[in-house]
């Protein structure tokens, strides 16, 4: 009689294991496929948005293109357009800086034509 409890446990333990291990799979596929990517691109955002530059040219979050004038620690101070209106916006609403990428593709191209 108690080599059957034995059995009906160890099976039960079986059939728990067997049932999370596929739980446990997706979850660490999910890691790898949608999250670390992700957090990547956070570090690379940041990190662009750290390097800025007075006179570089940035795109706002809103669509907002235009020349940085001024940065202070959370703060840029950007002019748009040929009036040079000159808005101040939050250091983490820019989404691109055109500048940045402007020099990274003439760097490529150099090391390309060489």
């Amino acid at each position: 009689m108690a080599n059957f409890y034995l059995t009906a446990a160890t099976s039960d333990t079986a059939t728990m294991l067997a049932t999370f291990i596929p739980l446990i799979l997706m979850f660490v596929v999910f890691y790898f496929i949608l999250i670390r990517p992700q957090k990547k691109r956070e570090k690379e955002v940041q990190k662009m948005r750290e390097n800025i530059e007075i006179a570089d040219e940035v795109v706002t979050i809103g669509g907002i293109i235009g020349r940085i004038v001024s940065i202070k620690d959370d703060t840029v101070v950007i002019e748009t357009a040929g009036d040079r209106s000159k808005i101040r916006l939050a250091r983490w609403s820019i989404q691109q800086n055109i500048t940045a990428t402007e020099r990274a593709a003439q760097e490529q191209a150099d090391k390309k034509s060489k």
